[in-house]
């Protein structure tokens, strides 16, 4: 194992330190635990809380959403592995502005069962009403059929930039949960993997993959793809991939859609914009609308190579929210 690192076992640690030494002046940590952090930009009084959670190693989710018009706060647990119950109801608590907190998080595990225990504690302890929707973007996971175990994946990036815009609106917790759920039901990713990644503290690669091999719809963890095929060209690739979502969610002439093409840790931006390339063209020549695209890192999977696709299909009330003003220090929509 080659990383730039300390002891791994300090690996989160430091990264936390380092944030905050970076962006101190935005965010902060709850009583000094470097596993939850908080928004420091002014909030209306009685706003709407948005808390997320989830496994380090994939920055800029999920902490890196921390900020003006998107969370109001996050817990992180060790590399790909989930925050404590514990934690994720402090941070509830730390959100509650008087109307409640949404919890919003990729469909795994870990943070389901402890989120749901968080929210019960909350409930219990200091009548904090709670609302929940979890992130189920990645086609490759299952089925259409059985689209309540699909995995959240980068997609939740837009998820968290309509919601915070909505509750900075002012709307109650029950219409900012359901317009969070509309863009989640308007939102699809699939991913591929070109090699592994290695987390710090176990030493070596998550899984393997030949040279010369790609595997479509690897899951951020490493979690098996639904395909190992021939590396091939960019185009090929983003033809597949677009297959696989535009069967999940057809589009047609006149309809609008925000792209992302992520990276996913070891991917440059050229190799992303030539992705890109190919689907403002493909999608183009359908009739369809473009705006705003994300082309970068937004979800990674440590030094992981290889990229994903997320489409988001606009109405105007989508387009709205996410076009509305959001500042955080790893995103900020002002050159989107």
């Amino acid at each position: 194992m080659k990383k730039v690192i300390n002891q791994p076992g300090n690996f989160v640690d430091e990264v936390m330190d380092g944030i905050i030494a970076a962006y101190g002046d935005r965010l902060h940590l709850l009583d000094g635990d470097r596993r939850v952090v908080l928004s420091s930009a002014p909030a209306r009084a009685g706003k709407v809380g948005i808390v997320t959670g989830g496994g380090s190693g994939h920055l800029p989710v999920f902490l890196g959403y921390v900020g003006k018009g998107m969370l109001d706060g996050c817990a992180v647990g060790n590399v790909f592995a989930s925050p404590s119950a514990d934690r994720m109801a402090k941070t509830i608590k730390a959100c509650d502005r008087g109307n409640g907190v949404l919890c919003l998080y990729g469909n795994y595990g870990g943070d389901n069962m402890n989120f749901n225990m968080a929210c019960e504690t909350v409930d219990l302890e200091d009548d904090i009403k709670t609302m929940t929707v979890r992130v189920k973007d990645d086609v490759a996971s299952a089925p259409a059929e059985a689209a309540e175990r699909r995995r959240g994946v980068a997609g939740m990036v837009y998820a968290f930039k309509v919601a915070g815009a909505a509750a900075d609106e002012g709307r109650p917790l029950e219409a900012v949960a359901a317009v969070a759920q509309k863009a989640l039901d308007n939102i699809r990713t699939i991913g591929i993997a070109l090699s592994p990644c290695i987390v710090p503290d176990v030493g070596k690669p998550t899984f393997s993959i030949a040279d010369n091999e790609v595997e479509i719809g690897m899951g951020i963890h490493g979690e098996p793809g639904i395909e190992v095929r021939p590396m091939t060209t960019a185009d090929a690739l983003t033809d597949a991939m677009l297959s696989k979502l535009l069967g999940d969610m057809p589009l047609a002439e006149g309809d609008t859609v925000s792209v992302m093409v992520n990276g996913l840790g070891a991917t440059p931006k050229e190799e992303l914009l030539i992705v890109y390339r190919h689907i403002h063209a493909v999608l183009g020549s359908m009739g369809v609308r473009l705006v705003m695209p994300h082309i970068g890192e937004f979800a990674t999977s440590m030094e992981m190579a290889g990229l994903s696709v997320t489409l988001f299909k606009l109405d105007a009330e989508l387009e709205a929210l996410l076009r509305s003003p959001a500042s955080s220090p790893f995103y900020t929509n002002e050159n989107i």
